[in-house]
C-alpha cells in the first residue's frame, strides 16, 4: 500500500460534504460545530471544557471562553431568524455563569481579566438576539447579568483592541435597556480606540509606537468590531458609524491582497488558531451594508469568504474526530500557541458566521459567487501601513515583510512577525527547539550563529524599516548582537521571472558568524508517503546543486539560490523537525549555508527565492523553465541598492 491512508486522513464527512453555497449550508456548518460541544458543557450550561492544557489565566476563565466564543455564531443565526435546538444551553449558561450563588459562577472581573474578552460575544448576543437572551432571564437573572457586565466599567484594561470588548459589553447593556449601561465609558473607549487609526483604513493594535498590524487590525478584532458597531449604532452615532464604514472601504482594497484563488489567507502574526476568523471581515462588510469599491462586488465578497470556509471544512487536522476544533492551524500544534490559547480559544472563528444574521434577500446571499477579481490577478501592491509588499504574480500569493514586531512578549514572535516572507500556500514555520537548524524552522529568515551552529538568532525586532515604492523594495535593520549589524532589502518578483523574489543582506560583524538563509518550507513527503529523495528532474524530490537547493512535492516547488560574489554559500535541502511548519507537519526547507568572518568591510550576500504552489502549475509548463529564469545579476542589483 502506498501513499497516505485516506480513511485516516479524510475530513469529517459532515463538513467536507457541505458545499457551502447557500445560507442554509452555512447554518449547517455552524450546527456541525455547535453540536459536539454539548457533551463538554457543564450541567448549568455556563462552562465548556474541551481539554486540559493550561493558559496564563485560570481554568474557570478558560471554560467561560469555551462557552462564550461560539455565541458569535449562535447570535448571528438567531438574529437572522434561524434557530438551533441546543440554544437553551447557552441561555441557561448566561444565567448560571453570572449568578454569584451558582456553583457555576464565572467570578467577578479583576483588572485586565481574561473574562473581559468574553464579554464581547456576550454583548453581541444581547445586542442582536435579545428575545432569546435578556427576555429569557427573569428579573433576578437580568440583575445578575447586568451587574456582572457593569463591573468591567470600573476596571483597568490593556491599551489594545481589548477596549472593544468593553464597548460591546456596554452595547449589549444599552440594547437590552439596562440601567447599568455606561454611555460615558463607552464614548471614552471609542474615542481612545480611534487614536489607533493611522490612515488608509488601518489601525494599530495599540497606541503610537506599536508596530503591529495583523489580523487583529482586521477580522479578529478592530475592523470587525467597527463594522458591527456601525450597523448597530448607525442611528444613535451616525458620524462615527459612517467613519467606520469609510475606513472599511479603504481597508478592503488592501486586505483583499492577503487572500488567494483557493480561498486561503496568508498566515501572519499571532492567534492563527482562530483560523477562518481571518475572513470574517468580508462577512462584516455585508452585515454593515458597506458600499463596495471596485473591483469588489457582492459576488466577489461572497466568494472570498465562502472559499475560505470551504478550505477549512476540508482541512481534517483542524478538527477532532467529533468535529470539535483542535488547538493549532492545519493540525494540532502546541508549538504555535500563545499563552492565552485555551482549548476553547479557536471558537473565535465563529465570527465568520455573521452573514447568518442577514436575510436571504441581502445581496451577499442573492449574488452569484464570483472568483478572485481578474483585475487583481498577476499584481503586486506596496502596503505602506503594514510594511508589506503583496504579490500574486505567477499564481503564488505571499507578502514580503519588514518592520513589524509584537509590542509585548509573545511566544515565537520572531516567527510570527519577523520573517522576510509569508505565504498562503506554504505558511510559516516555528521553532520546536533551540539547538539545531532542523529545530529552528528557519524558513524565510536569515539565521545567524556565533558558536558554530549551536544557537541561532533570527530577526525579531526590526529597526529603521521603510518601504520605497519608487525603487521597489522594503529596507530594514536588525542588530542580533551589539557588534553585528544586518541591513536587508527585499525586492518583489518581476514579470519576467514572476516566481523569484530577491533579498540583499549587508552584514557588518565584529565576530565570526555562520549563516543559514531559508526559502519557503514545503510538504516533504513523496507519493509513497515517505521522505523525499534526491531528484534532478521535475519529479518529486530534492536537489542540492552548489549554491542552490530545491524541493518538489505534491504541494509544489520551492527553492533558493545564492547570487554570489566572492565567497559562495552551499545549498542544502534540509528536512525540518516534525511540527515546525503550521500547514504541514513534515517539511523540507531549501537553505543556503555560509560563513562570514570578522571584518572591517561589509559582507554582501544576494539571494533569490523560488516558490510555485501546485495549484499554479498550469500557469507554468514546464515549471523547470521558470526555475532557470533565476535573477543572476548580483552586481547590477548591488549597484541599484548602493545608489540609494
Amino acid at each position: 500500500m502506498s501513499g497516505r491512508v485516506s480513511f485516516f486522513d479524510a475530513p469529517s464527512p459532515s463538513l467536507a460534504s457541505n458545499p457551502l453555497r447557500t445560507r442554509d449550508d452555512l447554518a449547517k456548518f455552524l450546527t456541525d460545530l455547535l453540536d459536539p460541544l454539548e457533551k463538554y458543557t457543564s450541567p448549568g450550561g455556563s462552562r465548556i471544557q474541551l481539554g486540559y492544557t493550561g493558559t496564563h489565566y485560570d481554568d474557570i476563565a478558560a471554560q467561560l471562553e469555551g462557552y462564550a466564543r461560539p455565541l458569535w455564531g449562535l447570535a448571528s443565526l438567531l438574529a437572522g431568524g434561524g434557530d438551533y435546538a441546543g440554544k437553551r444551553r447557552w441561555v441557561d449558561g448566561l444565567k448560571n455563569g453570572t449568578d454569584p450563588n451558582s456553583e457555576e459562577f464565572w467570578g467577578n472581573m479583576r483588572d485586565k481579566d481574561q473574562r473581559m474578552v468574553e464579554c464581547s460575544p456576550i454583548g453581541f448576543f444581547l445586542s442582536v438576539a435579545g428575545e432569546h437572551t435578556w427576555d429569557q432571564l427573569g428579573e433576578e437573572g437580568k440583575g445578575n447579568l447586568e451587574d456582572w457586565l457593569a463591573i468591567m466599567n470600573g476596571k483597568e484594561m490593556p491599551n489594545t483592541n481589548w477596549l472593544w470588548f468593553r464597548v460591546f459589553a456596554n452595547l449589549g447593556l444599552k440594547r437590552a435597556g439596562s440601567q447599568k449601561y455606561n454611555e460615558d465609558r463607552m464614548k471614552k473607549d471609542l474615542d481612545h480606540l480611534d487614536t489607533f487609526y493611522i490612515g488608509e483604513g488601518w489601525s494599530r493594535d495599540g497606541p503610537e509606537g506599536v508596530v503591529q498590524l495583523d489580523y487583529y487590525s482586521s477580522s479578529f478584532a478592530i475592523q470587525f468590531a467597527q463594522l458591527v458597531y456601525s450597523k448597530l449604532m448607525r442611528e444613535e452615532d451616525p458620524v462615527r458609524s459612517e467613519e467606520y464604514r469609510n475606513r472599511a472601504i479603504k481597508f478592503a482594497q488592501d486586505f483583499v491582497h492577503y487572500f488567494d484563488d483557493e480561498g486561503r489567507a496568508i498566515p501572519f502574526g499571532r492567534s492563527m488558531i482562530y483560523r477562518f476568523a481571518m475572513s470574517s471581515f468580508w462577512g462584516a462588510l455585508a452585515y454593515a451594508d458597506v458600499e463596495l469599491p471596485a473591483p469588489l462586488t457582492w459576488g466577489v465578497i461572497k466568494g472570498l469568504q465562502l472559499r475560505n470556509l470551504r478550505y477549512w471544512t476540508t482541512t481534517p487536522g483542524a478538527y477532532n474526530k467529533d468535529n470539535s476544533l483542535t488547538i493549532g492551524f492545519c493540525y494540532p500544534n502546541m508549538n504555535l500557541t500563545e499563552n492565552y490559547n485555551s482549548p476553547g480559544s479557536p471558537y473565535w472563528c465563529c465570527k465568520s458566521f455573521i452573514t447568518l444574521a442577514l436575510p436571504e434577500t441581502h445581496p451577499f446571499w442573492t449574488a452569484k459567487e464570483e472568483p478572485f477579481p481578474e483585475a487583481l490577478r498577476g499584481t503586486e501592491k506596496f502596503l505602506k501601513n503594514p510594511l508589506h509588499v503583496a504579490s500574486n504574480l505567477g499564481g503564488h500569493t505571499f507578502i514580503l515583510s519588514s518592520g513589524q514586531q509584537c509590542s509585548y512578549p509573545v511566544k515565537q514572535s520572531a516567527a510570527k512577525y519577523g520573517k522576510l516572507a509569508y505565504s498562503s500556500a506554504f505558511g510559516y514555520s516555528i521553532p520546536v527547539g533551540s539547538l539545531t537548524l532542523e529545530e529552528l524552522g528557519g524558513d524565510n529568515t536569515l539565521a545567524l550563529s556565533d558558536d558554530n551552529g549551536e544557537v541561532w538568532k533570527c530577526r525579531r525586532e526590526t529597526k529603521e524599516a521603510r518601504i520605497d515604492v519608487e525603487r521597489g523594495w522594503l529596507r530594514s535593520m536588525w542588530y542580533p548582537w551589539k557588534d553585528v549589524k544586518v541591513e536587508t532589502w527585499l525586492l518583489p518578483p518581476q514579470k519576467e521571472n514572476p516566481l523569484w523574489h530577491v533579498r540583499v543582506h549587508r552584514i557588518r560583524t565584529g565576530r565570526d558568524l555562520t549563516s543559514a538563509e531559508g526559502g519557503f518550507a514545503i510538504y516533504g513527503q513523496g507519493k509513497d508517503g515517505r521522505a523525499l529523495e534526491p531528484s534532478t528532474g521535475t519529479e518529486e524530490g530534492t536537489l542540492e546543486d552548489g549554491s542552490a537547493a530545491r524541493a518538489t512535492s505534491k504541494a509544489g516547488v520551492v527553492g533558493i539560490a545564492g547570487i554570489e560574489m566572492g565567497s559562495s554559500r552551499t545549498g542544502k535541502a534540509m528536512r525540518m523537525d516534525a511540527n515546525t511548519n503550521i500547514i504541514e507537519p513534515r517539511t523540507v526547507l531549501p537553505t543556503l549555508m555560509g560563513a562570514h568572518g570578522v571584518s572591517q568591510e561589509d559582507h554582501w550576500i544576494v539571494t533569490a527565492v523560488f516558490a510555485l504552489p501546485r495549484s499554479a502549475f498550469g500557469q507554468h509548463e514546464p515549471w523547470l523553465a521558470e526555475w532557470d529564469k533565476k535573477p543572476v545579476d548580483a552586481e547590477g542589483i548591488l549597484k541599484l541598492i548602493q545608489a540609494s
